[in-house]
């Protein structure tokens, strides 16, 4: 069920338990500021995700109260992931689902790389 974006940020989300080592994930990549493992349903060949160590709930959160030090570090742990993942050369989709009309599920930013099959238009109409 997507969630509400602009509600506090729960601690108790499973991207949060994930971060605690509460809750298992098949880890891709990790640094000091991002968390990268596979969707456990994935949509596409290669689903990966990932997502920031501290609390965010939404890009409008994270970008407006993240030190620049976190920002710099999660948007290179995305590029450094698609790399590392060997999707580059291909090609791949970043998506970062954001509020309710978004559908985003968990309430904690993150983002999907997709890739390993044409991948279609953005939107269905």
């Amino acid at each position: 069920m997507p969630i509400d974006a602009t509600k506090p940020y729960d601690d108790n989300n499973v991207f949060a338990r994930i971060l605690r080592g509460e809750l298992p994930a098949r880890k891709v990549y990790e640094d000091a500021y991002a968390l990268a493992f596979y969707d456990l349903d994935p949509k596409a060949p290669t689903h990966i995700l990932v997502i920031p160590k501290g609390p965010y709930v939404s890009w409008d959160d994270f970008s407006a109260n993240a030190p620049e030090a976190e920002i710099a570090g999660f948007v290179r742990a995305v590029g450094a992931v698609a790399r590392d993942a060997g999707l580059v050369g291909d090609g791949y989709r970043l998506l970062a689902n954001i509020g309710r009309d978004g559908g985003q599920e968990v309430p904690h930013l993150h983002v999907h790389l997709f890739a390993g099959q044409p991948l279609g238009p953005m939107l269905a109409r």
